[in-house]
Formats: structure tokens, sequence, C-alpha cells
């Protein structure tokens, strides 16, 4: 059987930032369609994109109202995949308040797994639903923003926009 994605686009100031969604939730957000491609060729045996401005509305009103700083959560409902430690990964992001920022080693210390700061930031590349999902709030412990999958000048901007 072949799993509908549904996605659209926001254009929002100098940002294209794309949205996808399966009848259980969002499942991307990024700058790009190529990423949501093969992320879900990798989730998916059998897939199709679906352009649907209409199913992605409610997502891609929240998302907006955060950009202009009028909401600082969000309520929607989120199909990231991911492995188990993935997901307590990106719970753990989730935790993250808004206009604060937390390091890679104390998310591996939140998680009751201190050695795993590596694949903690492996996780954290690997998150789907960029912004939802807020890595762009862990820097590195020197203070330092570090990897971020839509770039460095994304993060600060993002960063700027919570404080």
């Amino acid at each position: 059987m072949t799993m509908e994605i549904y996605w659209t686009f926001l254009e929002y100031e100098d940002w294209t930032i794309y949205l996808a969604a399966t009848e259980q939730g969002l499942n991307y957000v990024g700058i790009s369609m190529d990423e949501l491609n093969a992320g879900s060729a990798k989730r998916f045996k059998e897939y199709s994109l679906v352009e649907d401005d209409g199913k992605l509305a409610a997502y891609k009103e929240e998302l907006l109202a955060y950009l202009k700083g009028e909401r600082k959560e969000f309520m929607m409902r989120l199909d990231a995949g991911g492995t188990k430690f993935q997901q307590s990964v990106w719970q753990a992001l989730k935790e993250i308040p808004y206009g604060e920022t937390t390091t890679y080693s104390a998310i591996a210390n939140q998680i009751n797994n201190p050695k795993a700061v590596r694949a903690v930031g492996t996780a954290i590349g690997a998150n789907p639903i960029l912004i939802i999902v807020p890595c762009h709030r862990v820097i590195g412990k020197d203070g330092q923003l570090t990897g971020f999958r839509s770039g460095i000048p994304m993060k600060k901007a993002l960063l700027a926009l919570e404080r």
C-alpha cells in the first residue's frame, strides 16, 4: 500500500519552508524537497508526495504564528518516526523552553545516557521536524552555535527570534 504524504511550503520573509504530513501528523519541516524525498524513501517502502495546502493549513498557521513572534508553543500532532533512541532525544528537544538553549551533553544526561553525546548529536541531526522539534536550541558546551541541517544563519535567526 502506498503511503500518501501531503506537502506544501510556507514563504515568510527570506525563507521558504517545506512542510509535510501523513494522516497521523506532521512529519517534515525543512528547507529542501530533496530532504523530504530522501527521508520519505528511508521511512516508507512506497509513498507518493501530494501537494495539498488545505491538509497542511493548520500546521502552516501555527508555524507562521511562531515566525511572526505570536506563538511560543506548538499544539500540532507529529509523526516523526525514528528509532526509540531518536524519539527520546527528540522528546528532550521539545522540553527545551522557548528562548532558552541547552547543550548536547545536557540532552544526553536528560535521557539518562551521559556517554551518548555523539549519538545525541547524530539523533538531533536526523530530526525531520525542524523548528517544531527545536533542535536550533542546542548549542556547543562552549556556547558556540554548532551544526544545523538548514545552516547556521537560520539557527542564528531562530534563536534571535526567540530572544
